[in-house]
Parts: C-alpha cells; sequence; structure tokens
C-alpha cells in the first residue's frame, strides 16, 4: 500500500511539473514574439514610404559613389541689397538642378555673414529642364504666400533662383511657376510671367 501511495505521490508530482512547464514554455515563446515583433517595428508607429517626385529617383540612386560637385548659389549681402555668390560642394547626384536649388532654400552656411532669399516654408515642386535651356521651377505656394515683400526683396529672392540656375551651362532662362501655375509677380514687383535671363547687375562685386 505504501509503495502505491509512493507512486501516486511522484505521478502526481509529474503531472503538476509538466503543467508547469507547459505554461512557463508559452510564457518564453510569448517573450520572444514580442521581442521579434518590436525589431520587426510592429510595436511602433508604422514608417510610410513616401515616394519620390516624378522622374526623381530616390535617394539611395541618386549618389555616384560618394562624388561631389562644386555649385554656387546666389544669397543676399549682410544690408540685404545685392546678392553674393557662395560656393558649395554637394553630392553628385541625379537631379542636380534640384539638389541645388534645395541648397538655395536651406539658406547660406551659418556664419557666412549672408542671408536667405527663399521665404520659409517653401518647397521646390518640380523642376524641368528643356533641350533648348528652358528652365521650368514650380514652387508652393509659400513663395508668394509668406515673402516679406518689398521691390529690393523679391527683385533678390527671383534672381538668386535665376542666377543660381543660369551657372549652369545647360540653363540660360528660368522660367517660374506656383502651384503649376503662371504667376504674374511673387510680390508685386517683378514681372515673372516670362522667361528670365541672368541678372549680373545684383551681384556684389568684390572689393
Amino acid at each position: 500500500m505504501r509503495g502505491r501511495k509512493n507512486i501516486s505521490l511522484l505521478l502526481a508530482v509529474a503531472l503538476l511539473l509538466g503543467v508547469a512547464l507547459s505554461t512557463s514554455g508559452c510564457g518564453v515563446t510569448k517573450s520572444l514574439t514580442s521581442l521579434k515583433d518590436r525589431f520587426a517595428g510592429k510595436d511602433s508607429t508604422p514608417v510610410v514610404e513616401v515616394p519620390p517626385p516624378e522622374n526623381q529617383l530616390p535617394v539611395s540612386h541618386q549618389g555616384f559613389s560618394g562624388e561631389t560637385i562644386k555649385v554656387t548659389l546666389y544669397f543676399a549681402d549682410s544690408t540685404g541689397s545685392y546678392l553674393v555668390p557662395e560656393e558649395r560642394n554637394i553630392p553628385k547626384v541625379v537631379g542636380l538642378a534640384r539638389a541645388t536649388i534645395q541648397e538655395l532654400i536651406n539658406g547660406p552656411m551659418p556664419g557666412s555673414g549672408l542671408l536667405p532669399t527663399i521665404p520659409a516654408g517653401v518647397v521646390l515642386k518640380d523642376i524641368n529642364i528643356k533641350p533648348d535651356g528652358l528652365a521650368i521651377v514650380d514652387f508652393n505656394k509659400q513663395l508668394m504666400l509668406n515673402h516679406p515683400g518689398g521691390s529690393t526683396a523679391e527683385k533678390l529672392t527671383v534672381y538668386s533662383i535665376v542666377n543660381t540656375l543660369t551657372k549652369f551651362p545647360t540653363v540660360d532662362r528660368v522660367q517660374f511657376l506656383v502651384e503649376g501655375q503662371y504667376v504674374k509677380t511673387i510680390a508685386g514687383h517683378v514681372d515673372v510671367s516670362t522667361v528670365m535671363g541672368r541678372n549680373e547687375s545684383l551681384i556684389k562685386r568684390a572689393n
């Protein structure tokens, strides 16, 4: 009898251990699954892939093995009266003109003493360079809505873009669009409804 009781006791203990291990195993499995989900990003905010603008390759496909190229940007001088060239090395990418205008939008280098010419919030929506040397640039409406106004400031905005683009040998004229539409002016003073050529008179000469 005593032997049978011992066997029953051992079976009961074994059964309890089996249940405990099974429960523990489920817990471990759940923990591992949870960790996997976290590393897979399932517990974080979903990442939304934003397609690049039309005719623009993804950034990862744009570079040429880390090569850079020197471009010339035009910003306002410290008095806000003239344009001053700033040379800058940027990655050599597909869509170089787009990248160059983006640098212009980003503003002058800190400590340069130069002033930005593009209002805050401006986005280059599209740029198209024709075989005949015409560059068509399309900006969002903030180019007009956020502009501070004044004839000089408007000239500096317009010709910072025109002079920057016409530094490229393939561009000699620029046509402005805003939200895909032709506009008469940006801030009421400079007629941008027709194609525009380079303006050297606004460039400040070195002493």
